[in-house]
C-alpha cells in the first residue's frame, strides 16, 4: 500500500537522524527549501505523509499510556533489555519532572514531539496553495486530513497535560524570543480549538476510501467523526469536567485553567455526537464483526469457533473487519511477549521471545462468570473458593484440558475469558495445528514444565497471558512466525459503549442505553443486561440506577476493549485509575508444580500512583526556559 510503505521509509529516515530536523527527510540534503517540498503535487503528497507519520508511530504500543497503565499487563524488571520499557514502569511510581517518561510535550524518553508533529501540520497549511498542478478538490481533501492530524496531536497532548499550549500558526523563523514562550490555553479554550479543527476537516474528508491499494489508512468522515465523539467524551468525563482536584489551578497571571464547575451539558453533546458517528460508521456498511475465521481451521467445534470468532475481532486483518473504524498502518510487534511457550522446542526462543508479559489476576477477575454478570455479584458461582484446584471437565473441554488439574476460577466463565486469557489448563489453539482435539494446552506449572518459568528473561510473574493480542495463526516452536494484525484504535463495538456511557451519564438508564450495550453482550454469548442481573446477581436493581449502570459500563468497557490500550485512558478520565493502582497487583505461586499450593495468590508489583499522575509533569527545563508555562498540579 502506497501511504503504508512511504510511511514506513519516513519514519526509518526519521529514525537515523538524531534531531530529525529536516521534516522527515523528505528533501536531498543539498536541498533545504520550502519551495521544493512543495513544487509540484507529488512533492506535496510526500509532505502531507510526513504529516501523517507521527501518528503511526503512536502505533508503538510501549509508548501508549493507555496500554502500559492500564493495569492489564506487568512488564517484569530484567537484566535484558528487549525494548523501552519505561512505559511499563510507571505504575511503580518512577516519574519525575526532572525526565518525565513517555514526554509527548518535549519528545523524550519513549514519547514522540507532538508539537514538531503540529509545526509540519501548520508548514502544510501554509504551503498548500503552490503546488500547481495541484487540483481543487484534492487540496481540499488534503486540507480535511492535515486538519484533522493538527487537532488529533492537540488532544493527544490534552489527554495527558490538560490545558496546553495552542499552536495556531507556527512563529515566524525571525520572531523575537520571547514571542515563543507562549502560555497554555485554557482547558475549554484547548477542547473547543480541537473540536473546531475536526468539525472544519469532517465535511471534507472521504466517506470511504476507494482506491484501498493506495490509500488505505488516510483519514475518512466516518473516522473523524468517531474521534470527535470520543474527543467530546473525554472532555464531558470527571477528569476533566469541573474535577475539584484542579479548581484552584491558575496560571501565573491568574487564570483558572481548568472548569470550575461539572457541566452536565457535556454528556448530552457527546451523546449526539456518538450517535452521529454510529449513523455515519453503520452507513458506511461497518457492524459489529461476528466472522468465524477459516484459514487454518479444521476439525473445530461450534464452542470453539465461537472464541475464534472474538479473538478475530482485534487480530483479523483491517481489511477484512467490518467492525474496525481506525487503526494505524504498523502492526502490533509484540506476539512473542503474548504467546506461552507450548512446545519443548519452543523453550530454545526464551533469549528472544520470551513469553513474559503476564496478565494480574484483577484483571482476570473482571470478566463475567458465563451468567453475564461479575464473579462477586454471581449468586450461583463459588466466589469464596474460587482459588480451589478442579479438574476440567468434559463441559469445558472446548476451554480447559479435560483431566487437567486448574483453578475454579476459570470454570463458568463469560466466553471473552477464554478468548482473551491464556492460562494454566487453558485450550491455545492454533500455534500451527488445526484440529482441535490436537489442540495445544498452556501447562504453566513448575519451572520445568511446558510454558512455565524457564529463566530470569522468560517468566511470566502472574500464570496468565494475554491472549486476545496473539493471533492463532503465529507459530512459535523451533522458530516464530508472527501473523500480522493492526491494534484498532476505536471500534465500532468500543464507539456503542461510549454512546451508552453519554446517554446514561446525560439522563440515566434508558431502553437505548440497554440496547447498546446488549448489542455487545450478544455478540460475546451472553444475555441482556436487565434480564441476567435479573436473574442471576445479588444486586438485580443496579441497572435501574445511573450509578449502578455507570459501573457496568465501565466494567463492560474494560472487558470488551481489554489489552487494546484503550483501559488506561478510560481510567484516568473516569478517575478511577488511582484507585484500581491502589491495591497490589497479583498472580499464582509459578513456581509450586502442585495444584494446591500453585494457585496461591503472591503479590507481583506494589503500585505506585497518586493524584498528580493523572496529568503528565512537564520537564522541570521546560517549565524553567519557558517562565509562561505553569507546571501541572501536584508536581
Amino acid at each position: 500500500m502506497k501511504l503504508y510503505h512511504k510511511l514506513i521509509c519516513l519514519t526509518l529516515l526519521c529514525s537515523m537522524s538524531v534531531s530529525c530536523k529536516k521534516y522527515l527527510d523528505i528533501v536531498p540534503d543539498n536541498v533545504g527549501t520550502l519551495d521544493y517540498a512543495f513544487r509540484n503535487r507529488n512533492e506535496a503528497e510526500n509532505y502531507l505523509f510526513g504529516c501523517y507519520s507521527t501518528m503511526q508511530q503512536l502505533a508503538e504500543v510501549t509508548r501508549n499510556a493507555g496500554f502500559t497503565t492500564s493495569s492489564e499487563i506487568v512488564y517484569p524488571i530484567l537484566q535484558a533489555h528487549f525494548f523501552d520499557e519505561s512505559g511499563f514502569n510507571l505504575i511503580r511510581g518512577v516519574q519525575s519532572s526532572g525526565n518525565p517518561i513517555l514526554n509527548y510535550w518535549g519528545g523524550t524518553n519513549n514519547g514522540l514531539s507532538m508539537y514538531k508533529a503540529i509545526r509540519r501540520c501548520n508548514i502544510m497549511l501554509e504551503n498548500i496553495d503552490k503546488p500547481i498542478d495541484l487540483g481543487e478538490p484534492e487540496k481540499k481533501r488534503w486540507l480535511a486530513e492535515v486538519k484533522f492530524l493538527k487537532a488529533y496531536y492537540h488532544y493527544y497532548l490534552i489527554r495527558m497535560y490538560g490545558p496546553v499550549i495552542l499552536i495556531k500558526e507556527n512563529n515566524p523563523v525571525d520572531v523575537d524570543i520571547e514571542a515563543t514562550k507562549r502560555k497554555r490555553a485554557t482547558l475549554d479554550e484547548s477542547f473547543a480549538y480541537v473540536l473546531s479543527l475536526i468539525n472544519e476537516a469532517i465535511p471534507d474528508l472521504p466517506a470511504r476510501i476507494e482506491n484501498r491499494t493506495t490509500e488505505f489508512g488516510r483519514i475518512t468522515k466516518f473516522m473523524a467523526m468517531s474521534v470527535k465523539a470520543e474527543m467530546l467524551i473525554t472532555q464531558a468525563s470527571p477528569l476533566f469536567n469541573g474535577n475539584p482536584d484542579y479548581t484552584n489551578f491558575k496560571d501565573k497571571d491568574g487564570r483558572s485553567l481548568f472548569p470550575a464547575t461539572y457541566d452536565a451539558q457535556k454528556w448530552r453533546i457527546a451523546a449526539d455526537a456518538c450517535k452521529e458517528a454510529i449513523t455515519e460508521c453503520e452507513a458506511q456498511s461497518l457492524k459489529l464483526s461476528t466472522l468465524v475465521p477459516s484459514n487454518g481451521i479444521g476439525n473445530v467445534s461450534d464452542e470453539l469457533k465461537s472464541i475464534l470468532s472474538l479473538q478475530a475481532i482485534v487480530t483479523q486483518r483491517w481489511e477484512d473487519n467490518p467492525e474496525l473504524i481506525w487503526a494505524l498502518n504498523y502492526g502490533f510487534g509484540y506476539q512473542g511477549y503474548t504467546i506461552p511457550k507450548l512446545t519443548s522446542k519452543s523453550v530454545s526462543m526464551a533469549n528472544t521471545y520470551p513469553s513474559n508479559w503476564a496478565v494480574p489476576i484483577s484483571t482476570t477477575d473482571l470478566f463475567y462468570t458465563d451468567k453475564g454478570v461479575p464473579i462477586t455479584e454471581d449468586k450461583t458461582w463459588d466466589y469464596a473458593n474460587r482459588f480451589t484446584p478442579q479438574i476440567g471437565d468434559d463441559a469445558h473441554k472446548h476451554y480447559i484440558k479435560q483431566g487437567y488439574e486448574t483453578a475454579k476460577t476459570n470454570f463458568h466463565r463469560e466466553k471473552r475469558y477464554y478468548a482473551d486469557l491464556g492460562f494454566d489448563g487453558g485450550i491455545w489453539f492454533g500455534n500451527g495445528i488445526v484440529d482441535e482435539d490436537k489442540a495445544y494446552y498452556v501447562q504453566s506449572r513448575s519451572q520445568f514444565a511446558i510454558g512455565g518459568p524457564k529463566s530470569l528473561n522468560s517468566t511470566n510473574v502472574t500464570g496468565y497471558w494475554p491472549k486476545k493480542i496473539a493471533n492463532y495463526l503465529s507459530t512459535m516452536d523451533e522458530n516464530f512466525t508472527a501473523v500480522d494484525f493492526k491494534l484498532p484504535l476505536i471500534r465500532l463495538g468500543g464507539l456503542y459503549l461510549l454512546y451508552a456511557e453519554a446517554l446514561n451519564e446525560a439522563d440515566g438508564p434508558s431502553a437505548e442505553a440497554y440496547d447498546y450495550i446488549d448489542k455487545v453482550r450478544t455478540r460475546a454469548g451472553l444475555q441482556g443486561l436487565v434480564a441476567a442481573w435479573q436473574a442471576y446477581s445479588k444486586n438485580p436493581s443496579k441497572p435501574s440506577t445511573k450509578e449502578g449502570l455507570r459501573q457496568i459500563i465501565h466494567q463492560e468497557r474494560r472487558i470488551e476493549l481489554c489489552f487494546e490500550g484503550q483501559s488506561g485512558w478510560d481510567l484516568r478520565r473516569w478517575k478511577e485509575l488511582q484507585d484500581v493502582l491502589s491495591r497490589p497487583m497479583q498472580g499464582w505461586s509459578i513456581y509450586e508444580a502442585n495444584a494446591v499450593n500453585y494457585y496461591r495468590p503472591q503479590t507481583v508489583v506494589i503500585p505506585v500512583f497518586g493524584l498528580r499522575d493523572y496529568l503528565w509533569p512537564f520537564s522541570s527545563t521546560d517549565v524553567v526556559v519557558n517562565e509562561n508555562l505553569t507546571q501541572n498540579p501536584y508536581w
